[in-house]
């Protein structure tokens, strides 16, 4: 609709590295870490690659190595056939698993790209002994055991990176946040940035502080710069459109208090419950859209949109209550039924 942000929503990913990266160097980290799945497949935008590379460029600016895998999008993509990285990129290699040690911070790295879209192997099965005397970072692009709304590549079992002996797993595929185990420590930090309704809430990476005695830390790192939210708003109170319409409000407010303000919201709006409202929302869902946006333009023009209203109320009085009632509506519910 008119006045929707349709180029912040589809900046917010380059935002979400921009954060990253200058989080990086805020930070002065020793090391960055990528699971894969830096390119969307086929996507024709050779402006991404470079994108991409002017970020890590800063990085090595400041002496920080990167290391990468490809992931299944990644395998998929001309970009990373044809673009020529700085020389602190790290990008192991897909033949087999290869180990990358970082002498300066003491730290190795082990991993491998995929070589195709669909890799069906356990490619962890194959990474090699830890180094001695280094702190061991197992780079892998995988489903795990299965992940729901993943596709099942690369499985391998928690059992398989146990018993590698590493300090800590950097796992990547899998876009939501998610801490399997912490010894050792396995990881899905999940994307920088939710990409749809589908991923909903606060995105980011993980930052690990470790030195020779170990990890003393692994602490969430939000960089996303809008956030997907599904507002569900019982309307059994409600007795008309304008009631619900408050209750939206309402529920907007509460969103807005809860996110910090260089966040932007995008939501979608479930109503739903038995209301006496429900004849009316159906007869009116055009109107209800309309002042739901306009609730959102109240919360501040900056802060809120709304992707879509969906209607899943049920009338108050259902079929079972009318067939028990003894008058005219009950006789042509049963001549219905």
């Amino acid at each position: 609709y008119e006045g929707a942000p349709v180029d912040d929503v589809r900046g917010a990913t380059r935002l979400a590295f921009e954060n990253l990266i200058a989080t990086a160097l805020r930070e002065r980290v020793d090391l960055v870490v990528i699971g894969g799945d830096l390119y969307d497949g086929d996507w024709p935008d050779h402006n991404t690659g470079l994108f991409f590379v002017k970020g890590v460029t800063q990085l090595a600016e400041e002496g920080i190595p990167v290391a990468i895998v490809r992931g299944n999008h990644d395998a998929a993509s001309k970009l990373t056939k044809s673009l020529r990285l700085p020389r602190n990129v790290h990008l192991l290699a897909d033949a087999k698993p290869e180990t990358v040690v970082l002498d300066q911070i003491g730290v190795a790295i082990h991993g491998q790209s995929f070589v195709t879209p669909a890799v069906l192997d356990d490619l962890a099965s194959a990474y090699p002994a830890p180094i001695p005397d280094c702190f061991n970072i197992g780079l892998l692009h995988t489903s795990l055991n299965g992940r729901p709304g993943h596709d099942n590549y690369a499985p391998t079992t928690l059992s398989v990176l146990q018993g590698k002996g590493y300090d800590y797993w950097a796992l990547g595929h899998v876009h939501e946040y998610a801490v399997l185990q912490e010894d050792p420590w396995l990881v899905f930090p999940g994307n920088l940035q939710g990409r749809h309704i589908r991923e909903t809430g606060a995105h980011g990476a993980v930052m690990v502080t470790a030195d020779e005695a170990g990890i003393h830390s692994v602490e969430r790192l939000l960089v996303d710069s809008l956030r997907w939210h599904l507002v569900e708003v019982d309307a059994a109170d409600a007795i008309t459109l304008e009631d619900v319409v408050r209750q939206v409000g309402r529920a907007f407010e509460q969103l807005v208090a809860a996110t910090p303000d260089k966040i932007y919201l995008s939501v979608r709006v479930l109503i739903k419950g038995k209301t006496a409202a429900h004849g009316e929302l159906f007869g009116l869902e055009s109107h209800l859209r309309e002042e739901i946006i306009g609730q959102a333009a109240g919360q501040g023009i900056d802060r809120m949109w709304v992707e879509k209203v969906r209607i899943e109320t049920e009338p108050v009085t259902d079929a079972v209550e009318i067939a028990a009632r003894s008058d005219a509506i009950a006789d042509l519910q049963g001549f219905l039924d």
